[in-house]
């Protein structure tokens, strides 16, 4: 099913994102934090690409692995730097051929100590990929990324707003967007793509601090996320990782609970594969799954 069809029924949706495994221990820990999420009913779940195709074969056989031995929608990162058409085609079609109806299209980083000359790609940008697919595979969903705290290769805020529309013009379906943590730069962020004319769902990225490890390297991997000064104290105050997982539950929890309380059209957890902190916000939020859930019934239930 294409995601946009569940965002045409007005359903509320959840989605959780994974990454590629690497070794036999960590695939067996990927599938058992799949089967603990699974009970919540994901509308879909994504699986990542790393840079410059670094996990290429790693991410395509897990999707294909995943489409068919679990009832989930997956939508499978596919980034476009360093690749020729031909490449995009075989890894599309074969996507196509395997029942996969939807694909998170990212233009993606330049793999360290690597030296691609952007002139000379097929793809230089994004929007030239989700331009390739629907000449290619027309009836491809297609989602692409968004930055509430802004685009960290793009200063000029206006520019990239225009580039978005751009993706948006060529035939996207959705936008999800980079991890934040304060919910006014979401809310500023949906203003300013509907003064541009974007009007498509655009889901906000929640991901829960576990550790200090993990705060650390969120910093290093989302480049120009703000931690707010009120969950920096927050953390400051306290003494061990056990502390600091309560604490990020609690801020992704609100931002969750705050962010439904205002008609987003779902939420997308980055999981860093792990379920505890995930299952924990769901059920904070009183609720099992949002994907069953329309807004209006959501409402008429309540009152």
């Amino acid at each position: 099913m294409q995601i946009k069809d569940y965002f045409f029924k007005k359903k509320l949706t959840t989605s959780f994102e994974f990454f590629p495994p690497r070794s036999q221990k960590a695939s067996d820990n990927l599938f058992e934090t799949i089967k603990k999420l699974v009970p919540l009913k994901p509308t879909y779940v994504s699986v990542t690409y790393g840079a410059g195709g670094t996990t290429r074969e790693l991410t395509n056989d897990l999707v294909i692995k995943l489409h068919k031995e679990t009832k989930l929608t997956i939508v499978p990162h596919l980034t476009c730097v360093g690749s020729t058409r031909k490449d995009m085609e075989k890894i599309i079609t074969n996507y196509q051929d395997n029942g996969i109806q939807n694909i998170m299209v990212l233009r993606g980083d330049i793999p360290k100590n690597e030296s691609i000359d952007l002139s000379k790609n097929d793809f230089k940008h994004a929007v030239d990929l989700v331009r390739f697919i629907k000449k290619i595979h027309p009836q491809m969903g297609i989602g692409v990324a968004g930055f509430p705290e802004g685009h960290p290769e793009c200063t000029n805020r206006l520019l990239e707003i225009d580039y978005l529309k751009e993706k948006v013009d060529a035939g996207v379906d959705y936008i999800c967007t980079q991890l934040f943590f304060d919910n006014k730069d979401y809310f500023d962020y949906i203003d300013r793509c509907q003064l541009a004319g974007i009007n498509i769902p655009i889901i906000p990225g929640v991901m829960p601090i576990t550790s200090l490890s993990n705060l650390k390297r969120m910093a290093d991997l989302a480049q120009g996320v703000r931690f707010p000064a009120k969950l920096l104290k927050s953390v400051i105050r306290t003494s061990n990782d056990s502390q600091v997982f309560d604490v990020g539950i609690h801020w992704a929890a609100e931002q969750a609970s705050g962010l439904l309380d205002n008609n987003v059209p779902g939420i997308h957890f980055y999981t860093l594969n792990k379920y505890e902190s995930i299952i924990q916000i769901c059920k904070s939020l009183g609720i099992s799954t949002l994907d069953e859930l329309t807004k209006e019934k959501l409402l008429s239930d309540k009152f």
